[in-house]
This record gives structure tokens, C-alpha cells and sequence, in this order.
């Protein structure tokens, strides 16, 4: 696919972008106001910051509405910030310490972009009679085979959102533009410069919004404990005939696949051990070789499609991770059998987490992880 190239301006044609608070959406908008469009910004206020530190300056906090609304009254465009604070908890927030409380390792950036920002934000938008939402997302709309829009990769590889998109509604491709999907990040910064943005030497949070010090565990703790939920308790390390090895502070401080953090396991001296199951019921976390963390069968729950099929496809299971190719794929209602075409060992695959397919560069479809077989 080439780069992605702004329609004309239209008159009659109204944009909003969604302004994040940092250079990315700064820069997409601000090609949009040069281009001659008619821009609105609209920022998120996804959950309270108050008194912690995404309060102090983190991703959604009050510093990016505030630096949204600079970035708006720098391009002389109006400026909307929209309370979807109870829509997060419930599809972001909720799902997220489910997900921790029941063995899974969850993905909630994926989950936003589902729930929030290509639903209610594009009905916000919608409402207010823009025919356009744009995002500083760095993946590419195109013409699909069937002649339909679908999603493909960013042309920058170390920085495609793509994997982070393949749940947003099929039908919101035809409203949604990318701008920055066929440019790297050091042409984004560059140009934030050169545009004079007051945002053009922010830093990037890597850290999840609602999570900003890093403590998953600590948060999951937390929330469980305000949503009524048992407080997760310690309990035993064992392989996998259930000998037990060790013992360990919540089922909800481990992940399928992990590898450090196991501490000295009893009889283990020189073995590496990987986290191969989590059993929440008992309070076990289940060790063993790498091979058997993995597998080479995949089930995907939740399917959702971007295009049509191919006869060759690959599956992405982390985002940055080299995609696998598979064999033909198998569909059962909403769910997807995925067998991986590899040798040597097998993959590592988390449930709870993203799989996404690609012919190429093209997103096909894409589902949760329920279980390797």
C-alpha cells in the first residue's frame, strides 16, 4: 500500500480528531488544519486521576487534556472533552482485572479501541455531524480484495498499531482516517517541529493509562477487593504431575509463558522453567519446559473480521512479535482453529490475549486466545 494521501478539503465536510495530549494526534490534526479541513478535537476523560500519578503528568491524565487543549487553541480549532469514564471501566478497566483474577493475561489497549474509541467516540462524533474521525494510529485504510476498506499494517514496522486494532467494527473503516500510517515517528517529530506544536517533544507513557506506576498486581489487588472480589492469596507453585516447588503471592502475578519472577523453585537447581498453566480455583501456578508452555493449535474466541480470507495467511500473538504462518484456518460460529505451520519448538501463547491474522500486510480477523491445544 502507498502512503496515506488527505483527501481534498471539503466545505462541507466535518473532521474530528481524536487529540490523545500527545505528538501523534497533535500531528494528525494539525496536517488536517493546514490541508484546509474543517477540524474539531475531542479528547477522552476515560477514568479519575486524582491523586495518582497519571494525576502528576502520565497518559490520560489531566496534563493531556490539558496539553490537547493547547494543542486545539495552537491550530484555532474547537475543542471537546468527552466523559466516557463509566463506558472504560465497564469494557477496559472491568475486563481487565477479570481477565488477571481468572489465569488470563488480557490486552487492554485492544479492548479500548474496540469499546471506546471506534464506538462511542465515533458516535460522539457522528452526533455533532462530523462524517470523519481520525486518530494518531499508526496503521493505513486501503481498498481490501473485495473493494471493501480494510486495515493494514503501518509502513513503519517499529511502530504499527495494528495488532491494537483488528476488534475496531469493520463498518467504522469507511469513517476513519490514519495520516500518520505511511510515516515513521522521527518524520511525526520532525514535523510536530517544523508545525511549531506545543506538544512536539513529549514524551511517550508505555505504560498502561490506568496503570501508570507499572504494578499490575497491585492494581488487580486493589480493584478486586473494591468490586467485592476475594482478595487473591498466595499459594502453590507445581509442575505439572503437581509436585510441588514453590509457592507465590496471587495466581494474578503470573502470566503463560513467563519465565522470570519464579524465584528458587525446590529441586530445580540449572532447569528453566516457564509458567505452562494457572489455576485460579486452587490457587496453583503450574511450571514446566518451555515446550510445554507453548503449543502449535490455537483457539480464538470473539472473531472478529476485517476482510475477506486468503489461502496463505500468518498470525501475530504479541504485538512487535514476528507474525507465525498457519495453516488453513478453521471457522466454528465466532471462534477461529488456528494451526501454526512451524518447526522446532512451539509458540507461547498466553490465553486472554490478542491473535491477530494477516494476509501480508492486510488485517484479515483477529480473536482472544482461549486455549493453546
Amino acid at each position: 500500500m502507498s502512503a496515506f494521501t488527505l483527501p481534498a478539503a471539503d466545505p462541507g465536510r466535518l473532521v474530528v480528531v481524536a487529540l490523545s495530549g500527545g505528538v501523534d494526534s497533535a500531528t494528525a490534526a494539525a496536517l488536517l488544519v493546514r490541508a484546509g479541513h474543517r477540524v474539531v478535537g475531542m479528547t477522552m476523560r476515560l477514568y479519575d486521576a486524582a491523586g495518582t500519578v497519571a494525576g502528576r503528568g502520565r497518559c490520560c491524565g489531566p496534563r493531556d487534556v490539558d496539553d490537547a487543549r493547547a494543542v486545539a487553541d495552537h491550530l484555532g480549532i474547537p475543542f471537546y472533552v468527552i466523559d466516557l469514564e463509566a463506558e472504560f471501566t465497564g469494557a477496559v478497566v472491568d475486563d481487565f482485572v477479570e481477565a488477571y483474577l481468572d489465569g488470563e493475561t488480557p490486552n487492554p489497549c485492544v479492548r479500548c479501541n474496540q469499546h471506546i474509541k471506534f464506538t462511542p467516540l465515533l458516535a460522539r462524533a457522528r452526533a455533532i455531524g462530523a462524517d470523519v474521525l481520525v486518530t494518531g494510529h499508526y496503521a493505513r485504510i486501503g481498498p481490501g480484495p473485495d473493494g471493501a476498506p480494510s486495515l493494514f499494517r503501518g509502513a513503519d514496522p517499529e511502530k504499527d498499531q495494528s495488532y491494537f486494532l483488528f476488534s475496531m467494527p469493520r463498518a467504522a473503516l469507511a469513517s476513519v482516517w490514519f495520516p500518520l500510517g505511511g510515516m515513521t515517528k522521527p518524520e511525526v517529530r520532525r514535523l510536530a517541529v517544523e508545525l511549531g506544536l506545543p506538544v512536539a517533544d513529549k514524551a511517550e507513557s508505555q505504560e498502561i493509562c490506568f496503570v501508570p506506576d507499572g504494578d499490575y498486581a497491585g492494581f488487580v489487588a486493589r480493584a478486586a477487593v473494591a468490586r467485592g472480589r476475594a482478595l487473591p492469596v498466595d499459594g502453590e507453585i507445581v509442575d505439572e504431575r503437581g509436585a510441588v516447588l514453590g509457592h507465590h503471592h496471587g495466581v494474578h502475578r503470573f502470566t503463560v509463558g513467563q519465565h522470570r519472577g519464579l524465584g528458587n523453585l525446590r529441586g530445580a537447581a540449572g532447569e528453566r522453567w516457564f509458567v505452562v498453566g494457572l489455576d485460579p480455583a486452587r490457587g496453583r501456578v503450574v511450571v514446566g519446559k518451555r515446550e510445554a508452555a507453548g503449543g502449535r493449535t490455537l483457539w480464538l474466541d470473539e472473531a472478529r473480521w476485517l476482510g475477506p480470507t486468503a489461502d496463505r495467511l500468518a498470525v501475530q500473538l504479541r504485538h512487535r512479535a514476528a507474525p507465525l504462518p498457519v495453516r488453513p484456518i478453521e471457522v466454528t460460529g465466532d471462534g477461529v482453529r488456528v494451526r501454526l505451520d512451524l518447526e522446532g519448538d512451539p509458540a507461547i501463547a498466553a490465553p486472554g490475549q490478542a491473535a491477530v491474522l494477516y494476509d501480508g500486510d492486510r488485517v484479515v480477523a483477529g480473536g482472544w486466545i482461549a486455549r493453546p491445544l
